[in-house]
This record gives C-alpha cells, structure tokens and sequence, in this order.
C-alpha cells in the first residue's frame, strides 16, 4: 500500500514539474548557453556512471576475496 502511495505522489509531482511555462528553458536557448548546461549534465552523469561501476567492482573483489 505504501508503494503505491508513493508512486501516485511521485507522478503528481511529475505533473507538476512538466505544467511549468519553460521561461528558463527559453533563455539558455537565446542566450546560446544551452551547451553548456548539456555538458555540465553529461559530465556529472558520466562521472556518477563511472563512480558506481568503479564501486561495484571494488565490492566484488571483497565479495571474491571473501570467499
């Protein structure tokens, strides 16, 4: 029941985010920094990839280790 409380809440507040106007959107567009912005977001999501698959394999080596 929890689960599905949260999903319904998580969806609202998706809604929510999506009914917004884009003002912000508009001016990273005229203004030409839209690159910028798209390479800020891909370093930090290249960085977060690499961080996570660097740390799985560092908790199989203890799990090998372990055994």
């Amino acid at each position: 029941m929890n689960r599905i409380v949260i999903l319904i809440l998580l969806l609202l507040f998706t809604l929510q985010c999506q009914a917004q106007d884009g003002a912000l959107e508009e001016y990273f567009f005229e203004s030409g920094k839209i690159k910028v912005v798209i390479a800020v977001a891909v370093s930090i999501a290249t960085g977060l990839f690499a961080y996570l698959f660097r740390l799985d394999k560092k908790i199989k080596d203890l799990e090998n280790n372990k055994k």
